[in-house]
């Protein structure tokens, strides 16, 4: 195999980084170019993202790959988080900055919309989990609240294919970020029209689906003059970024679920058909796309966000490393006090530590009192929530689970990943850490011909990268550490139903 390089941008909710791909000897070898910040902006009340800036950045990302590095890619591509969306008026004008999902319009609105639709109908429909920041309730939002941005909509794209757009001038949505929407009908392969009636506006808005691995279009002139770039074709790749870093699995086989670990925790299996049942449904799992028209079947859980918050809480009274507040947590004493990851207060809290304490306090257990004592806390919880999670995806899986990999950046975190295979009982195989570029990249080489399928594309990822092996540890202790978590939860009705246990 020849060299063949791949420019990736990986676009998450704290950075984005430009990373250079490049496949030699059937190994991908990862370099990144360039790093930036990324956080939602609060205007006038409202919390958005600053897409404007974002792409000067990523154009300065391109000028490192082209000038400093003397690298011309074959193709580029972005990856970014799902759900939020832009506007362009007939004049492709770009009407504001988009929405951030955790912005407070949302509140209660999923509320209103089940008064004109039904839960059961809209799962029949979609096969998508019940978040109030789903697309389709965040529209909503749109029309209830009378926006006048509804007066010029010409088009909605979605945050990756919005910056397709700013590079290419073309428009078009592609597959796995559209099914995060709750907006698409996986049966019918089209956007719903239904729910296009029942939110208030017209389905002409969206755009022509596309598969991952489809060229959107060359850099438009603007952009090759500024960046000196030629004119490079950009790729949809599998441009959710768990869409992407799903396809980077290391996995063999089929007996396998996964856990894409960053901000968000989304775990779950890879399916050939969505799995839309009333059980699925009453579990609130979602039907998500994947490559080769592929399904992802999974559960979004609030991930390392809760670690995130804390650690940007901590930065003016606690000097200590994440690795240090890592260590103290491996000495703090085990199984002291339970969360619920999902708990609405932990969604956007002005102070996580303390959003923390007030769910110790109001479920009768002790608060933490260290950043080591936080972080015990949070990372058992976590792994205690994989495990019902699990018990979940075994009642709807059409296949047995024999390990779990655990990819992106929590994959490094050796106590989280140790924890979730004493929890579940499952081993667990890390890595690799930047799987949603990995998934990237090899879309991109997918559609150049490089690669024939997935099966490829994992077999390229397998021998890569190093995976880390964790087999399951003081599995009683951890049983009993379980029961003690449902306790809670059920005591304080943050689960729907009694469960199985295992």
């Amino acid at each position: 195999m020849s060299h063949h390089s791949f420019l990736a941008f990986d676009m998450g909710a704290a950075s984005g980084r430009a990373i250079l791909g490049q496949i030699k000897n059937h190994k991908l070898h990862l370099q990144e170019l360039y790093r930036f910040p990324n956080r939602s902006v609060l205007i006038c009340g409202h919390l958005h993202w600053n897409i404007f800036d974002l792409f000067e950045e990523m154009k300065k990302g391109i000028v490192v790959c082209i000038s400093d590095k003397g690298v011309q890619p074959e193709s580029l591509a972005i990856d970014t988080w799902g759900v939020d969306f832009g506007f362009l008026s007939d004049g492709d004008s770009i009407l504001g900055l988009p929405y951030s999902y955790r912005d407070s319009r949302t509140d209660g609105i999923m509320e209103e919309f089940l008064k004109i639709l039904p839960r059961e109908k809209i799962y029949r429909l979609t096969g998508v989990q019940f978040l109030q920041f789903n697309s389709l309730f965040q529209l909503y939002a749109l029309v209830r609240n009378k926006s006048p941005i509804l007066d010029q909509l010409s088009d909605v794209l979605f945050i990756p294919d919005l910056f397709n757009f700013f590079f290419t001038g073309e428009k078009a949505t592609e597959f796995t970020v559209a099914t995060t929407s709750q907006l698409y009908n996986p049966v019918e392969k089209d956007w719903e029209k239904e729910l296009f009636e029942a939110i208030g506006i017209s389905r002409s808005v969206m755009q022509k689906i596309v598969q991952p691995g489809t060229i959107i279009g060359e850099l438009r002139d603007s952009v090759v003059e500024e960046t000196k770039m030629p004119h490079t074709p950009v790729v949809a790749t599998a441009s959710h970024d768990t869409g992407s870093a799903v396809a980077a699995v290391p996995g063999e086989g089929h007996n396998w679920a996964y856990i894409s670990s960053g901000t968000w925790s989304c775990m779950g299996i890879e399916t050939f058909e969505p799995i839309i049942t009333e059980k699925a449904m009453r579990l609130n799992f979602t039907n998500e796309g994947g490559i080769e028209g592929t399904f992802r079947v999974l559960k979004n859980i609030m991930g390392l966000w809760l670690l995130q918050e804390c650690r940007r809480s901590w930065k003016k009274n606690h000097n200590l490393s994440y690795d240090e507040q890592l260590r103290g947590a491996e000495r703090a004493s085990a199984f002291k006090r339970f969360i619920e990851p999902d708990w609405k207060g932990f969604l956007i809290p002005p102070d996580m530590p303390g959003a923390i304490c007030e769910f110790c306090n109001n479920t009768g257990q002790t608060k933490p009192e260290s950043p080591a004592e936080f972080v015990r806390c949070v990372l058992e919880s976590l792994a205690l929530k994989y495990r019902y999670v699990m018990t979940q995806i075994k009642k709807i899986s059409p296949k047995a689970i024999n390990r779990i990999h655990i990819i992106g950046g929590g994959s490094q975190n050796e106590l989280l990943c140790q924890f979730t295979a004493n929890a579940t009982g499952i081993p667990v195989l890390a890595g690799p850490v930047e799987a949603a570029a990995v998934g990237n990249i090899l879309v991109q080489a997918f559609s150049s011909g490089l690669l024939k399928n997935h099966e490829e594309m994992r077999r390229i990822s397998r021998l890569s990268f190093q995976l880390k092996h964790y087999e399951p540890r003081k599995v009683n202790e951890w049983n009993t550490a379980y029961e003690r978590f449902l306790e809670i939860l059920e005591k304080n009705h943050l689960i729907g139903e009694k469960i199985d246990r295992f």
